[in-house]
């Protein structure tokens, strides 16, 4: 049986390295037990964390911090998903929005960067609570007589000073974890509008599903987010893709928005389905 600090690799053999450093480059040998450590921490402090930025924060590489968590995940200690992991029982809570934030924090901001060329001045828009709308929200004041519609507190704060943007905020509850407003007061302030294109976000996204989050009222005021646009524009960086989390929100949209981390079989089964795809390049 192999324990906690301990993989068998493909030959059989049991890993306590993992890597091998050369001499005089500066680096120690990190051994299993303590790369693997590291690794529960970093997910408990994220609540989500891709394995490309595992990798680099233990200095060792994917394949081998793959196998790591494949031996975490058989101890119950975390679960492993398309491209990261996450703590057990993580999918069906949801994160804060600073436990998000620190998440893929290079490809949000390209993602923002991109998805700002799908606003035209004289748009009326709808935009949604999460970390990297937050970021695309930001960035809109570089355009003129625009109309925002949102039920994030952060989208309005980051929209406040900009004096060509009008932003209405909806009424409802507010969900403290993420900043918005939900429930069927935000519900009802947007029956009846109908903008160009909805910027929206989720906890999970799949071919099979679309996009997912762990709150039902979440997941209900994302619906009527969606249903006041004509386009629906998905936000979501490659920690996010592949994933499934307990109550799907949007399950067809026109556009994603993501980074070149995504995991390519799920991006062309979305593309088959008519989805249209813009990947920011790190």
């Amino acid at each position: 049986m192999i324990g906690f600090g301990q993989a068998a690799s493909a030959d059989g053999q049991v890993d306590t390295v993992g890597e091998t450093h050369a001499p005089g480059d500066g680096r120690r040998p990190v051994f299993a037990a303590e790369r693997r450590q590291r690794i529960i921490e970093l997910v408990r402090a994220n609540g989500a964390v891709s394995l490309r930025e595992l990798a680099q924060a233990v200095r060792s590489s994917e394949v081998t911090v793959r196998r790591d968590l494949r031996a975490l995940e058989a101890e119950g200690l975390l679960n492993r998903h398309h491209g990261g992991a996450t703590l057990p029982g993580e999918l069906s809570r949801e994160p804060t929005h600073s436990q998000k934030a620190q998440v893929a924090s290079a490809e949000k901001t390209a993602i923002a960067d991109l998805a700002v060329s799908l606003v035209e001045d004289g748009d009326a828009i709808v935009i949604g609570p999460g970390t990297t709308t937050h970021e695309f929200a930001r960035r809109l004041n570089r355009n003129t007589e625009l109309a925002v519609v949102t039920n994030s507190l952060l989208v309005a704060q980051a929209l406040a000073n900009s004096p060509r943007v009008e932003v209405m905020l909806t009424g409802g509850t507010l969900r403290g974890s993420i900043l918005a407003l939900v429930g069927s007061a935000a519900e009802q302030s947007l029956s009846g509008l109908r903008v160009r294109r909805a910027f929206i976000s989720g906890n999970g996204l799949t071919a099979e599903r679309g996009l997912s989050t762990p709150n039902m009222q979440v997941a209900s005021t994302d619906r009527a987010l969606a249903a006041a646009a004509e386009e629906v524009v998905v936000l979501a960086d490659h920690t996010k893709i592949g994933i499934d989390t307990m109550v799907q929100t949007v399950p067809t949209f026109d556009h994603l928005v993501t980074d070149d981390g995504a995991p390519r079989d799920v991006l062309d089964e979305l593309a088959g389905r008519g989805v249209r795809l813009h990947v920011a390049r790190l």
